[in-house]
């Protein structure tokens, strides 16, 4: 936050028209001009918290994805796949409220999610042509497993300058995903998601600090916790007997999910309706104050690029075929195991490690921003 400048008053003219305190006009001393910066802005623990917290649902989650035959763990599946995503996307959208087309800006897009897609996608690609599962194969515009985030978070942050320009964005946002939903749409860029989770990037863009602040208080925890029990109730007595969570991955249309666009466009929206509300509702949850893990929420693209290779072998080896881990005491392990597994790739020996391929120095790739000349 930056405070009010003070008013610039003008001396008084004298009748030759030089100002009357004539040391007004008189240039400082070169060694005593001293220039003002603005003070580093202050992380807020509260976004560190959720980051945190939300990248320990993800790994879980895809920790227990193979032992979704114990019905617990498939409502705990479904439930926690209903908002982890979007918890992300909106404090994603949240931050990114300020990005323009300027060089610095372009430059921290390329490095923080072009580069590390370009890794990430190459390893992944690699790592599953190397246990013989596909031939090798490395497909740039069609993102493989995780890598489909960093593609559709490039691609949200170019548009932010037109959504900030639209009366109703939000609104804007969700026809496009109702509207994407309807059209075949092709694998590359991963449209489905990109167009159909996009209503909440832009509903972080337009959410502004005193909305956070609102969660913060102890009745909006209150009824956040009660919102939550509600939801996961709902899941495990409805939804996961009447519904597939291939609804919660976003990544197909209406013909591809064998129901009419009415239906579709229903679900749809009920999904981007009950996602919001838990969204909201899990931020209520969220210490404000500064935490033992608030320092690993600043990491957790670590967490979230690295656990893939853990859990791939799992499946790779065909240690998922384990008896034990399909008994609820083993859903429990393995959902703790992934918990521990997310809090370890946080920590700055994993950030250091592999500091190269998620926060690269590539400032040797780039020049000044070249501008066109005035005709």
């Amino acid at each position: 936050m930056t405070s009010p400048s003070t008013p610039h008053t003008t001396p008084p003219a004298s009748p030759t028209g030089i100002p009357a305190d004539a040391s007004a006009v008189v240039p400082a001393p070169r060694d005593a001009v001293v220039e003002q910066r603005p003070a580093p802005r202050r992380r807020d623990p509260f976004f560190d918290n959720a980051k945190f917290m939300a990248i320990v649902l993800v790994v879980a989650g895809h920790s227990i994805v193979d032992l979704r035959d114990v019905r617990v763990a498939h409502a705990l599946y479904m439930f926690v796949y209903t908002f982890h995503m979007p918890v992300f996307i909106v404090v994603t959208g949240y931050f990114s409220r300020n990005f323009t087309f300027s060089g610095r800006k372009a430059q921290k897009l390329i490095v923080n999610l072009g580069v590390p897609y370009i890794v990430f996608e190459t390893a992944y690609s690699t790592y599953h042509w190397a246990v013989g599962h596909s031939k090798f194969e490395i497909s740039i515009l069609d993102p493989y497993y995780l890598t489909w985030f960093l593609m559709a978070l490039f691609l949200w942050r170019l548009s932010t300058p037109v959504w900030q320009q639209i009366r109703w964005p939000v609104a804007a946002a969700v026809v496009i995903s109702l509207l994407s939903a309807m059209t075949a749409l092709p694998g590359e860029l991963e449209m489905h998601r990109t167009l159909g989770l996009v209503p909440f990037y832009v509903l972080g863009l337009v959410l502004k600090p005193e909305h956070f602040e609102t969660l913060k208080r102890p009745m909006a925890r209150v009824l956040g916790g009660i919102t939550l029990a509600a939801a996961l109730a709902f899941t495990y007595f409805i939804a996961d007997r009447h519904m597939t969570t291939e609804w919660m991955y976003w990544r197909k249309g209406n013909a591809d999910m064998h129901v009419n666009n009415l239906v579709g466009s229903g679900m749809r929206l009920g999904l981007l309706v009950g996602a919001g509300i838990l969204v909201f509702a899990f931020l209520t949850m969220v210490p404000a104050r500064q935490t033992w893990f608030t320092n690993l929420g600043a990491a957790t693209l670590y967490a979230y690029l690295l656990h893939g290779f853990a859990t791939k072998l799992m499946e790779y080896m065909g240690w998922y075929d384990t008896p034990f881990l399909h008994t609820l005491p083993g859903v429990a392990v393995t959902a703790a195991a992934g918990a521990l597994l997310a809090t370890l790739l946080c920590t700055p020996p994993v950030r250091w490690l592999m500091h190269w391929a998620l926060e690269p120095d590539m400032s040797w790739a780039f020049v000044p921003l070249r501008r066109p000349k005035s005709v």
